[in-house]
């Protein structure tokens, strides 16, 4: 692996990094280069392909410190550059020192100063980019609304990668090396990268405002609102029954990358199904008391290895071990068909146990933690023990030897006493005399004076420094020698680290499945049935969330086949219940494809590849985006990414802007996905309240479409909602119910019917100002008949004075109401 750093004076390295690579002018293969940075557990990422001119950025993603989701990426993606930042966390460089060392995958890694990682930077990089698809004199904020749409500006880390690699891609001059200068590294496409059998999910559909997977809310105590944040009514926040934060965190990991690989979640339904057995409970309880004292081992270990151990951390080793070891024992009573059982079974080896009974052998807890530091227990090191036998027997000793010093003190002091102070040693301790004022009046014949304290003059004599040489600094030497203890003992621990990472690792999966095992026997949800067709069938599906929360909820059924009714347009009144079913739906795929049990009786899920969502409007003050543009960006992209396997939830698309163009871009929306392919077509599910658009004729009469809404009664004028989802299509909104309900004034409510009936009908529609337009129209009336009853053929009849007497003062009445 050649490693380069590049700068803008040039490189230092083993290569010119800005001249074309020698094995690319001579592979006909395109280049991949990638673009990386990895910030407290974060991972951004970018790469392009020559070969296409395509530019694929993945969402910034939680990574272990083992950068296991970076190399997936780079095993997928197979880059011939890496490029990252000379300013970059440890972990990420000890991955690239160990890619180096695959002598079949030997990329180039390159290094940019931190700066060109700069975020606004990035922006700026990505304005200035080529993009001939575009039009030369296209405006910098038309520009960005169109990026905006290309490439999601809510992953930071990603954005600066993309800026280094946009400078890097210009100084190579990557697929243009034989063009002029002016001539840019072209772009020509976005795409947004998922690993295999991820499924695609964009951060708006996680959000609270949307299927409400994760939600953060500020700390309840005000001594924690700048830092403290809890997880709020969510789905996380309800499946997340973890007793060891390495378990909560792996927990969010899962929840970031559904997964489509049949084999990962069947392994997680079969311990979800044997926990959720009423048998099971005990051990279930038995192995999450375990639980609870698995530990940061990472951390510790690091510790270890810069020497920083602390007394709690030999605690929390210990007892993560110990744990680990009794947990592994039961693993054993249990059967060994189910796979991770098996794994915890055989995997977690004896290396456990000896860890565990070394730590216990040598660390002597209550004494550690007494002296806040680390101290050995007795019958470890005999030179220790003979060491701390002396200081123990050291009080009597040295109150004889005082005993002897006072006969040689001044007559005048009645009392001394022999101490040891480590570093220092021995000293003679007597009280100051009143005489003793000045430095000089401390000095004694025979006895060097060290200084004074607590009213206590410190001395040095001949007898203390016998002691000294005869008994040396006990106190350091102990320390010392314990010292060299610990730093054996953390040898033997760092020699079976890999064993105690692969606890964590095994007792985190553990800790998921036995968390979603306690929700799902709780809620009393369903294992929901996998497999790689393209069905969804949903009997009585719930919203997890919403059930919690009302006293009574009506469950509802969901089927979406290959061959009909993948297009699913919802129409009701408002508060129907349309947007929860959306999202119960949602949520319940979701929940499936991490490997959980579901709110319904039973399902059938097919795997599908991405949710794109269009639910909830929102604004964006840092792209500078209009509300209907930030959904249009949302529209564009499930139209565009999603495929016969991904599922599209819609609510309200076309409300933003007036109603003719929004009914116009939500028919043609509907009509662009049933002109595809049937294998093409993915399951939609629309919510609207354009009714036009079914009694219009805008969309196609096809077996790929089916309508639904959801019943409501009329009880005189009362609406009453009944939430119970069936085919057809409802005629009205039932606007004004829904307002008499909202607590609207029952005078505007009619008026606004009327309004409306007027309007449906074609009718004029009147003033409400009686007084006035009964007012105008007797003056019309005036006006017509004196008009009626003029002599036209008459001569002296003026008609201009006329109109100007009789017309122009009406007029003038009628502007001054307007």
């Amino acid at each position: 692996m050649a490693a380069t750093l590049e700068d803008p004076r040039g490189a230092i390295g083993f290569r010119d990094p800005d001249s074309n690579l020698d094995e690319e002018e001579e592979d006909d293969t395109a280049a991949v280069l990638l673009s990386v940075l990895v910030q407290r557990g974060q991972l951004g990422l970018c790469f392009y392909d020559s070969g296409d001119s395509s530019l694929h950025y993945m969402v910034d993603s939680p990574d272990n410190y083992e950068l296991h989701l970076l190399s997936r990426v780079i095993q997928e993606v197979r880059p011939h550059v890496i490029l990252t930042s000379a300013k970059q966390e440890r972990c990420l460089t000890q991955y690239l020192q160990q890619l180096g060392s695959d002598p079949h995958y030997k990329p180039e890694v390159v290094t940019y100063p931190y700066v060109d990682f700069g975020l606004e930077v990035g922006k700026q990089r990505l304005l200035s980019a080529h993009l001939p698809f575009l039009p030369p004199c296209i405006s910098e904020r038309d520009k960005m609304s169109y990026l905006s749409s290309c490439i999601t500006f809510d992953s930071p880390l990603m954005l600066r990668a993309v800026g280094a690699l946009l400078k890097c891609l210009d100084r190579r001059r990557v697929g243009v090396e034989l063009e002029d200068s002016t001539v840019g590294v072209p772009i020509l496409q976005f795409h947004a990268y998922t690993l295999k059998e991820v499924v695609y999910i964009d951060r708006d559909t996680y959000s609270p405002s949307v299927l409400q997977i994760f939600k953060s809310d500020l700390h309840p105590s005000v001594y924690k609102l700048q830092s403290g944040e809890k997880e709020g009514l969510s789905l996380y926040g309800i499946l997340n029954r973890c007793k060891s934060k390495f378990g909560s965190k792996l927990l969010r990991q899962w929840f970031l990358r559904p997964t489509r690989d049949l084999a990962v979640l069947y392994r997680r339904q079969e311990v979800i199904r044997f926990f959720t057995s009423p048998r099971n409970s005990d051990v279930l309880n038995t192995l999450q008391a375990s639980l609870r004292n698995i530990r940061n081992i990472p951390g510790v270990l690091r510790r270890m290895t810069l020497s920083s151990t602390k007394v709690t951390d030999w605690q929390c080793l210990y007892k993560t071990v110990y744990s680990a070891v009794c947990i592994r024992d039961s693993m054993r009573h249990l059967p060994q068909s189910i796979q991770l059982f098996w794994e915890i079974s055989e995997k977690l080896s004896e290396d456990l146990h000896y860890v565990a009974a070394l730590i216990n052998r040598v660390v002597d807890f209550d004494a550690s933690l007494e002296e806040s530091r680390f101290t050995v227990k007795p019958n470890v090191d005999p030179a220790i023990d003979e060491k701390k036998r002396r200081m123990m027997g050291l009080s009597d000793f040295l109150t004889d030897v005082a005993r002897r010093e006072l006969e040689h003190l001044d007559s005048r002091i009645s009392s001394c006493c022999v101490i040891y102070l480590p570093l220092i040693g021995f000293l003679l301790s007597v009280p100051r005399l009143p005489s003793m004022v000045e430095k000089e009046d401390f000095e004694m014949e025979g006895f060097e004076f060290m200084f004074l304290s607590d009213d206590r003059l410190h001395y040095r004599s001949q007898r203390t420094r016998e002691l000294d040489s005869l008994l040396g600094d006990l106190h350091c030497d102990i320390r010392d020698m314990e010292t060299a203890v610990m730093t054996q003992l953390q040898s033997a621990v760092l020699e079976k680290s890999n064993s105690l990472y692969q606890v964590l690792d095994l007792l985190a999966e553990l800790d998921c499945l036995m968390a979603m095992s306690s929700a799902s026997q709780e809620y009393s949800y369903s294992s929901p049935k996998l497999a790689r067709h393209r069905t969804i069938a949903i009997t009585q599906g719930r919203h997890p969330l919403l059930e919690l929360c009302s006293p009574v909820f009506v469950a509802n059924s969901f089927q979406s086949s290959e061959s009909e009714g993948r297009i699913k347009v919802i129409t009701g009144p408002n508060s129907s219940g349309k947007s929860i079913f959306l999202k119960q739906v949602g949520l319940i795929v979701f929940m499936a494809l991490i490997g959980s049990d579901v709110p319904a009786k039973e399902a059938e899920v097919g795997l599908v590849d991405g949710i794109f969502t269009r639910m909830q409007s929102r604004e964006s003050v840092s792209v500078g985006l209009s509300t209907f543009m930030i959904d249009l960006n949302q529209m564009a992209l499930a139209l565009n990414s999603s495929t016969g396997s991904s599922l599209v939830l819609i609510d309200e698309f076309g409300k933003g802007t007036n109603t003719v163009d929004g009914l116009s871009l939500l028919a043609a929306s509907v009509s662009f996905w049933l002109k595809k392919p049937l294998v093409d077509v993915p399951h939609v599910l629309l919510a609207t309240n354009f009714h036009s658009l079914m009694q219009l004729g805008l969309l196609p009469t096809t077996g790929m479409l089916s309508f639904l809404t959801l019943e409501t009664a009329v009880d005189r004028d009362e609406l009453v909602f009944l939430y119970q989802l069936k085919e057809g299509i409802c005629q009205s909104s039932y606007a004004a119910n829904i307002a008499a309900l909202a607590g609207l004034p029952t005078c505007l409510v009619h008026r606004a019917m009327e309004v409306s009936e007027h309007y449906r009908t074609g009718k004029p529609i009147k003033r409400i100002d009686k007084a006035s337009s009964d007012e105008q129209a007797k003056r019309c009336q005036s006006v017509v008949q004196k008009f009626l009853s003029l002599d036209l053929e008459d001569k002296d009849v003026d008609l201009q004075s006329f109109m100007k007497d009789e017309l122009l003062p009406s007029a003038g009445e009628l502007l001054n109401r307007r």
